[in-house]
């Protein structure tokens, strides 16, 4: 019988948990789905956002920033009429005020995938939650993260919010060690190289400093 972390239920969680969840990304593309989407979670279950994350494909142009970023007041209001997806006012602000910062990102940095990773030293975390109780809403890494957004205009990016990005975007490996997804997760060899530095002390500082 296969092991699997125990949020893992229904047909759409369990393949998003079997496919998706921790496996490094580096594509500044799916990395800005996960901004928008993490966002968009906020006071919510991750459920309700994986339900409709095709309608946010769909309604946040397949989640090109430099087109998210050039929304107006017409696209907005369109977009709090769609029932498609969560229909906040100020998560939809948010992620196009995200947007503009991230493309600002990708100017200084040349990618966004180089800026983020440098909050996990460029590599995963491989940590070993036993249970559900292991696995903290934050940490040092995700408090410098959302310190450091915030300081570049973005918005719904709490640390809480950017430790659940590090697990989705396998900067962090939190599949419980007896998953069966643990050890493939953490056999992952990404030949992508991220020019970064590490921090003095993991978590501490900012890039930017």
């Amino acid at each position: 019988m296969t092991t699997r972390c125990p949020w893992a239920t229904g047909d759409r969680y369990t393949a998003y948990h079997d496919t998706e969840w921790g496996v490094p990304l580096h594509d500044d593309r799916a990395l800005f789905e996960f901004v928008i989407l993490e966002g968009a979670q906020a006071g919510l279950s991750w459920s309700t956002i994986l339900n409709k994350r095709e309608n946010y494909r769909k309604a946040f142009a397949g989640f090109d920033p430099r087109k998210v970023a050039r929304f107006d007041t017409r696209k907005v209001a369109a977009l709090l009429a769609d029932e498609g997806i969560v229909r906040n006012r100020l998560k939809i602000a948010a992620a196009i005020r995200n947007a503009k910062s991230f493309l600002a990102i990708q100017e200084e940095f040349g990618r966004f995938d180089r800026y983020i990773w440098q909050f996990t030293g460029g590599q995963p975390i491989l940590n070993a939650r036993r249970t559900m109780k292991d696995l903290p809403a934050r940490t040092a890494e995700s408090d410098a993260m959302s310190k450091d957004l915030r300081k570049r205009g973005f918005t719904f990016v709490g640390s809480t919010i950017c430790y659940a990005f590090m697990q989705a975007t396998g900067m962090v490996n939190d599949h419980l060690v007896d998953c069966f997804r643990y050890r493939e997760v953490g056999a992952v060899v990404n030949d992508h190289l991220v020019d970064c530095f590490r921090y003095r002390e993991v978590g501490a500082g900012k890039p930017n400093a």
